[in-house]
């Protein structure tokens, strides 16, 4: 935790982080040591070489060793090169007064020694000076264009503090050291209503203000944390906070940035309060991936701004990703509906003998992308939000549409069966919309099969009853969906005038793993015919169930082991040809 901050550091800490950050691209302190040391050692070693005797044979050729000094001596000026190259201005001093250090020994051995063999070396230290001085002249001009180029890269031009690039650039380079931080998400609530109300100069003077008020907190190091405000994209800001010790200190120094808002804004004359929605997630502890580090403080602030309680500050939890997930789904859902994106797929329906009994209508659905929703993600969130009865309508009459004209085309006795929730069955006019598209179809009342939950003997009995009753006095036959799921007893079973148990698929897969589940299944199918219903077995996926399946006496298979899921057209080729199949 950091208490206050010295003066000179207290101006302008966003300004070193951004520094830092350009700095970590430079060559680590291990290269300038290392070219430091091979130019020290090759300055040492070519007097001693320029003078020896030996004789060195290299290729079947005989050379002096003395030969070889002017090569040493040009790898100590390559590595003098470098330091200024890859060092910067570090670099660049130390090669200068390597150099000169240099010149005195030189001449000393020139004009005491009459070691004129060190005159070619005078002469290149000074072509070296020359060169080093030459690219260090021309890379401050470049690294000063270079960093106005950045600093218009990594600044936000209206507010002027960092934008996006510098906010990603930062968590990257955090990300890689393993620090641990926080990301905080930050939006303002309503600011809409300022552009719309004051005009977008107002607007922008409205966000340079709230910038400037939150740039003078991390720049100055005026929380007990060291913080990085960027912002993002229009009324969205991002915070990162480090060198932090307690969740309480996180919360103290976002409150800072909170309480920074209560000031009365004053543009055009106008007074008025801004407020904004604050969430934030904690790398690593919350995800140690970067876009989902983002993506989670995201979550967390729009639960902040859903909550409408501008005093609430939000940390990511997991609960919020199935929040964020549900609202997505919604607005697909939506979507599909409004156009045209919910269709049906048919799913045959076969006695033992594989002979066709019919098929059932599933829901399926389209975004705006075209890809397919999984009915697992679309169904529970279209029954929490109450979309449920409008799915079920749109694949009633689109399913009954093309099977009226299977029935006439194939002249075969098979049934359509169609799920209905709670939701569809309790509308008031459920009766009259299934006779209308029964009659605009025309399919008979006997080839029409309604799915019903267990659910609805708990949650509505006596209502569901009249209607169950009344699609009974139509012909209509009525299916129990998901049998042994539920929490219904034997009297109400016993009084829901079905024809068909439909036994769920979680039982199927168990049957046959133990004599306890094979016969837990056959007591359903002996209770299904007992009261008169025929037994449906779902989720068939195996030769080994349909085996069993025969031996307890089940009526009917469906699942992918005789028949997935199809598209219409696909559908009407199984429903022609197991026509011909048992005329």
């Amino acid at each position: 935790m950091r208490q206050g901050t010295s003066e000179p550091t207290k101006k302008r800490l966003l300004q070193k982080t951004l520094d830092s950050l350009d700095a970590s691209r430079r060559a680590p302190r291990s290269f300038y040591v290392l070219m430091l040391l091979i130019h020290v050692v090759t300055s040492l070693a070519v007097p001693n070489i320029s003078r020896a005797q030996t004789i060195v044979t290299l290729f079947g050729m005989q050379i002096p060793m003395a030969a070889f000094a002017g090569v040493v001596s040009s790898l100590g000026n390559i590595c003098i090169i470098m330091l200024t190259v890859f060092c910067g201005k570090l670099g660049f001093f130390t090669a200068l007064i390597v150099l000169l250090a240099q010149f005195p020994m030189l001449a000393m051995n020139i004009i005491r020694s009459h070691a004129y063999n060190s005159i070619p070396g005078f002469f290149t230290n000074i072509l070296t000076l020359i060169t080093i001085s030459i690219i260090y002249v021309n890379m401050r001009q470049a690294e000063k264009y270079q960093d106005r180029i950045r600093n218009q890269a990594v600044t936000d031009s209206l507010t002027g503090i960092p934008n996006r690039f510098a906010c990603s650039e930062l968590v990257v380079n955090l990300v890689e050291q393993g620090k641990k931080f926080i990301t905080v998400s930050i939006d303002l609530n309503n600011f809409k209503s300022i552009n719309d109300s004051m005009g977008f100069g107002a607007g922008n003077e409205a966000l340079k203000t709230v910038a400037s008020r939150w740039k003078a907190i991390a720049d100055g190091g005026l929380s007990d944390t060291l913080d990085f405000i960027a912002r993002l994209s229009g009324d969205e800001f991002a915070l990162v906070i480090r060198d932090y010790d307690s969740e309480e200190e996180i919360l103290r120094t976002i409150q800072k940035y909170k309480d920074a808002l209560q000031e009365k804004m004053t543009v055009d004359n106008c007074d008025f309060y801004v407020s904004a929605s604050f969430g934030y997630a904690e790398y690593p502890t919350d995800s140690d991936k970067m876009d989902t580090l983002i993506s989670y403080a995201d979550a967390a602030m729009l639960e902040a701004k859903r909550s409408g309680n501008s005093d609430r500050i939000v940390r990511f939890t997991p609960e919020l990703l199935k929040e964020e997930h549900t609202l997505e789904i919604e607005k697909k859902i939506r979507a599909a509906l409004e156009k045209d994106g919910v269709f049906f797929h048919l799913q045959p329906q076969f006695d033992m003998n594989q002979k066709l009994r019919g098929f059932e209508a599933l829901a399926r659905i389209r975004d705006e992308d075209g890809k397919m929703i999984s009915p697992g993600e679309f169904i529970p969130v279209a029954e929490k939000v109450g979309l449920v009865d409008k799915i079920d309508v749109t694949v009633f009459r689109k399913s009954a549409a093309f099977f009226g004209q299977l029935l006439k085309k194939t002249n075969s006795d098979i049934t359509l069966s169609v799920n209905v929730s709670v939701r569809h069955l309790m509308k008031n006019d459920f009766l009259q919309e299934t006779k209308d598209i029964l009659e605009c179809n025309g399919i008979p009342a006997k080839n029409l099969e309604v799915e019903i939950t267990e659910s609805v003997m708990i949650d509505s009995a006596e209502r569901a009853l009249r209607c169950i009753n009344s699609l009974k006095d139509m012909g209509v036959q009525i299916a129990i969906d998901d049998f042994g799921t539920g929490y219904s007893s034997l009297s109400y079973l016993n009084s829901f005038p079905a024809d068909l148990l439909k036994i769920d698929k979680s039982f199927v897969d168990k049957m046959n793993d133990s004599d306890s589940m094979r016969q837990y299944v056959a007591a359903i199918i002996s209770m299904g015919h007992i009261m008169g219903f025929d037994v449906i077995s779902e989720g068939v996926e195996k030769q080994q169930q349909i085996d069993t399946l025969q031996s307890i006496d089940c009526d009917f298979i469906q699942g992918f082991l005789w028949g997935k899921p199809l598209p219409a057209e696909e559908a009407e080729k199984v429903a022609v040809e197991n026509a011909e199949r048992f005329k």
